[in-house]
């Protein structure tokens, strides 16, 4: 009798084959939850953005690991003033949603709570970044070195030159996610905590894992061996080898439990008492002044006196990422690892239309690219998804806008998010290419 080898074998690594299919999408499961998880180690809660973006955990993850760098870690500027600065910003697009985040933060670091009666309540040098915030909130081609300059040089209310940048970061970083918010309606209501575990922490989800940094590891290793013979299909010897390892990485963990658990422990205590504290519901018109200052046409703008913001004059790669790395360190590579993970999400509609859709943002800020050919933006986006995008890059502001740009064809709601995502990292790099221009016109003045 012949027995053909090739076909016996093939049965079997078919099955290795849909077994390593079915890892790699538990492990996208595993690394959304745990990215979450980090998103909740703060308030013992996962906030309604990080919900939203949870469809792209890659991106996710490094959106959060930017935003807590900016709020939370080292940098020139004191922590209640980073709240302070991102409730000014959110308050220019009346975003209910992050005015009250960023008020209950301010408060639970040790903010005046005299400062939330409003702008004028707040002291000096705060203040007077108002204009600046404006002006990139609104007509971001307006920033000019006059205003740099202003800041810099006002006697004892002045600031420095790594302070500005941070607080520049600040701003562009919390205009652009007023626009996610608007986009993707988060701002329905007001941030509240889900269902949690009586020590802060959601129900499904283990503190040690994603406190401790670990992106792969696993959801929760009480019963490790029971939940991987669950998942994985134990049909051949190859399926056994993986069970093995599997088995034998959970052990592993399960041996260093103790010291994980301990740590989380120490990070809840620190971290979770502000799940008890009361949201401060402060007006966001309080932090506005000149109410009536909103976004214009860049097209309609006389162009001898707005020049356009050509790329192949100042780039974020080539100009903006050096110089914000060297005033504010590693957030140069933070802010682009954000903007190479949301170009690198996986989508149906394929590259040009990625870029078509940054691009047009672009446009419609001032900022124009020489090897681009617009006729591609007319090409590949339909009329009403550019007037959605519009209404999201420019007009995030739900006390003005009549009705909401949610009604924008037939996506599947990780699509939807990926557009709202596209628009609010394009936005950002906006502001941040004419905040970070006019600071280099300062400096070689």
């Amino acid at each position: 009798m012949i027995i053909c080898t090739n076909k016996m074998e093939y049965p079997l690594r078919s099955q290795c084959q849909r077994v390593q299919k079915q890892a790699m999408v538990s492990k996208e499961k595993e690394r959304a939850s745990l990215v979450l998880m980090k998103s909740a180690l703060g308030r013992g809660s996962v906030d309604a953005v990080s919900q939203q973006m949870a469809s792209h955990p890659q991106y996710l993850e490094s959106f959060l690991r930017a935003q807590h760098y900016i709020l939370h870690m080292d940098g020139p500027l004191p922590l209640p003033c980073r709240h302070y600065i991102a409730i000014m910003a959110a308050a220019r697009h009346h975003c209910n949603y992050l005015v009250y985040l960023h008020s209950a933060q301010f408060l639970r670091l040790g903010g005046d709570p005299l400062w939330l009666q409003g702008l004028e309540a707040a002291p000096p040098r705060l203040r007077l970044l108002d204009h600046i915030n404006k002006v990139l909130a609104h007509q971001p081609w307006l920033a000019a070195c006059s205003h740099i300059k202003t800041l810099l040089k006002c006697g004892e209310s002045c600031w420095s030159l790594a302070e500005l940048v941070q607080a520049v970061v600040i701003l562009a970083h919390c205009h652009s996610l007023c626009s996610f918010v608007f986009g993707s309606n988060a701002d329905s209501g007001h941030p509240a905590p889900p269902s949690k575990s009586p020590n802060g922490t959601p129900p499904t989800l283990c503190a040690f894992d994603a406190a401790n940094g670990n992106p792969n590891g696993p959801l929760c290793l009480d019963n490790a061996a029971e939940q991987i013979t669950r998942r994985w299909s134990v049909d051949s010897s190859s399926d056994m080898l993986c069970l093995r390892e599997r088995i034998h990485r959970a052990q592993e963990e399960r041996d260093k439990r103790e010291e994980r658990m301990l740590h989380a422990q120490t990070l809840q205590q620190a971290d979770v008492e502000e799940d008890d504290e009361m949201m401060c519901l402060a007006d966001p018109s309080r932090f506005v002044t000149d109410p009536d200052f909103d976004y214009q046409d860049f097209a309609r703008r006389d162009e001898d006196h707005f020049q356009v913001f050509r790329v192949q004059d100042y780039s974020w790669e080539d100009h903006g990422f050096s110089l914000a790395n060297r005033l504010y360190s590693d957030i140069g590579h933070l802010l682009d690892e954000r903007f190479r993970s949301v170009t690198a999400v996986t989508s149906p509609h394929g590259p040009e239309l990625k870029r078509a859709v940054w691009n047009y943002i672009h446009c419609m800020l001032g900022i124009r690219y020489d090897d681009y050919d617009y006729g591609e933006v007319d090409r590949l986006l339909e009329r009403d998804l550019k007037v959605y995008i519009k209404a999201v890059a420019c007009f995030p502001d739900p006390s003005r806008s009549s009705a909401r740009p949610l009604g924008w064809a037939p996506l599947k709601t990780s699509e939807r998010i990926h557009v709202n995502l596209l628009i609010m990292e394009a936005r950002l790099q906006a502001e941040l290419l004419y905040a970070l221009r006019a600071i280099t016109q300062y400096m070689v003045a």
